[in-house]
């Protein structure tokens, strides 16, 4: 059976996941959130102080089309989300060793489904034959506002300015890092959702993939 998948790319809090997510069930694909792959690892740095590789046992479960996160027998899908888990995990994702190990899980996984499948460099590294490839992104002081409120809904005490120092910084860090740097793919649509609400800025990638994608919905 032939599939086709989709890569999404942009920076922190550009709407991704949740996007992504959605947009999934109702084209009836896969989704996959790569970041997730990184923030099991980064969580473990954050609880341990130790990453090693040789002992995580990373592994990743679809229960109703929503993708759930374990480390060994241990579901992480909810303690991955931690603001502090984001730096860990950007951290760790600047590790060449790192992003071998899970590059062929990440391909392993786009090539049994119709995928949709969002990250920093998967247009341009993991799924570089992709059907179609997206750019999305925001200003940083929309996205920081965004995670404010999505923080603050779970009870968080970090400030909007705090969230926006460190999207800036997570923004320099993946940008600049030598090994896979975030980069918009030569062959990517630009989407800038700033000022644009969730159901717009989902609708968008929608209408996106249905227009380059006709032969396969």
């Amino acid at each position: 059976m032939q599939v086709c998948s989709v890569a999404i790319d942009g920076p922190s809090g550009a709407g991704k996941s949740t996007i992504s997510r959605t947009v999934s069930k109702r084209l009836g694909f896969v989704y996959i959130d790569t970041g997730a792959l990184y923030r099991v690892i980064g969580l473990r740095v954050v609880e341990t102080g130790l990453m090693d590789l040789d002992t995580l046992k990373l592994s990743i479960e679809f229960t109703n089309g929503e993708q759930r996160m374990f480390d060994g027998t241990r579901d992480v899908t909810e303690a991955i989300r931690r603001h502090e888990v984001s730096k860990a995990a950007s951290d760790c994702s600047a590790l060449p060793e790192v992003r071998a190990f899970l590059l062929q899980l990440q391909r392993d996984l786009a090539g049994k489904n119709n995928a949709l499948m969002d990250g920093r460099d998967i247009g341009t590294v993991v799924l570089p034959n992709a059907d179609l490839k997206i750019f999305l992104t925001a200003t940083p002081e929309c996205r920081a506002q965004r995670r404010f409120e999505e923080l603050s809904q779970k009870g968080g005490v970090f400030t909007y300015e705090q969230i926006l120092s460190d999207i800036k910084q997570r923004d320099f860090n993946d940008s600049t890092r030598k090994e896979a740097p975030l980069k918009r793919a030569p062959d990517a649509v630009l989407l800038d959702t700033t000022g644009n609400t969730f159901d717009e800025s989902a609708s968008l990638v929608e209408a996106l993939i249905r227009e380059r994608l006709t032969d396969v919905l």
